[in-house]
């Protein structure tokens, strides 16, 4: 999945989405911490047999089917977490983007080569979620359950469940703890509570780790280093040039500080900021990590503005990290990326995973 200017989750540089819509989205999950998401974690058994009332990421109560067998799924990062759990065979549809015209450019655009390979995907489980959403292949996998992210507009979301009568699971974890409460409500809706305690095990290990590496930098009184965190850069040329970044009440600012780094656009106004050549340049951070993925690599942030001037790249310490880890709230954010980001900002201390 690729948006310009992105939110967190871009796969290439070819899909656009107005910022305004995503940040109306993210806003809405943006101040969900942890402690707030395990409170609405709570499954209530309806008077309907066979179903769940749940409540999900945007706060949303809704009535399921328990154990649904036919389930769409909109956003890579919960395709992640349900190929996780062994739940793979229940899936019979995901996100699609037709760009730019292309109405053949389907998987493509919203998941990696590797991806698809890996969970199986095919062009027949497309639905296409953009530029305008068919509504039309959605009905015609026949789900009884969709499960989606904010890619997904409120608008369509409304459409499916008052006009089509399916019902909507919204997932978009604001915190890297939220992926752990999202696993765990994965497995309740599909009754897999234990592939899912298995799952938050290996979540817990990593974070046990990433804490230690936190601790002996508290204990030393050895300051943070300063990190810019770029998923996207737009060009010096183009019309807002900069570099896309987390701010406070993202899963990302939260994925830097797990990983014991002071992110530079932690005192933004917004979670998912534009920084200017300028403000890096004030900023100076000491290490700035880039995401890379098909249609993203170095040359791009090359273009971008002042890229040459900044400290951590006359220095070396400017390093790229596959996108998906940096863009993708789910269980492989954890266990690779955040492992990955911990030995970038911390050679030392982090052994390369």
């Amino acid at each position: 999945m690729s948006l310009s200017p992105p939110p967190p989750g871009p796969r290439s540089t070819r899909r656009t989405v107005p910022l305004t819509v995503f940040v109306v989205g993210l806003l809405l999950v943006g101040g969900v911490g942890i402690a707030a998401t395990a409170i609405y974690l709570e499954l209530r058994p309806s008077t309907t047999p066979g179903s769940l009332t749940i409540t999900d990421d945007l706060g949303r109560t809704e009535k399921i089917p328990s154990d649904p067998t036919r389930v769409a799924l909109l956003g890579p990062s919960i395709m992640d977490s349900i190929y996780r759990l062994g739940l793979r065979s229940h899936v019979v549809a995901v996100d699609c983007y037709a760009g730019f015209g292309n109405a053949s450019a389907g998987l493509a655009e919203d998941y990696w080569a590797d991806q698809v390979a890996l969970w199986n995907l095919t062009p027949s489980m497309c639905i296409q979620t953009a530029p305008v959403f068919s509504f039309e292949s959605l009905t015609n996998a026949s789900p009884d359950l969709v499960l989606a992210s904010t890619i997904v507009s409120v608008a369509d979301v409304d459409e499916i469940q008052d006009t089509y009568h399916i019902p909507v699971v919204m997932l978009q974890p604001a915190t890297l703890g939220g992926i752990e409460v999202d696993v765990s409500l994965l497995g309740k809706i599909f009754g897999a509570a234990s592939a899912a305690d298995a799952l938050n095990a290996q979540l817990q290990t990593t974070f046990a780790e990433a804490q230690n590496i936190t601790s002996n930098l508290t204990n030393s009184l050895a300051p943070l280093p300063t990190v810019l965190v770029t998923y996207y850069p737009d060009p010096a040329s183009g019309d807002e040039p900069g570099y896309w970044t987390y701010g406070p009440g993202s899963f990302g600012e939260s994925l830097i500080e797990a990983s014991s780094g002071a992110g530079i656009g932690a005192s933004a106004d917004l979670p998912y900021p534009l920084l200017t050549g300028d403000q890096v340049l004030v900023a100076d951070p000491s290490v700035i990590v880039y995401g890379t993925g098909p249609g993203l690599d170095l040359t791009n942030y090359q273009a971008a503005p002042d890229w040459s001037q900044f400290t951590a790249v006359k220095n070396g310490t400017a390093f790229g990290m596959n996108s998906n880890w940096l863009t993708e709230p789910d269980p492989t954010m954890v266990l690779e990326g955040l492992p990955e980001l911990l030995h970038l900002l911390h050679p030392t201390l982090a052994p390369a995973p």
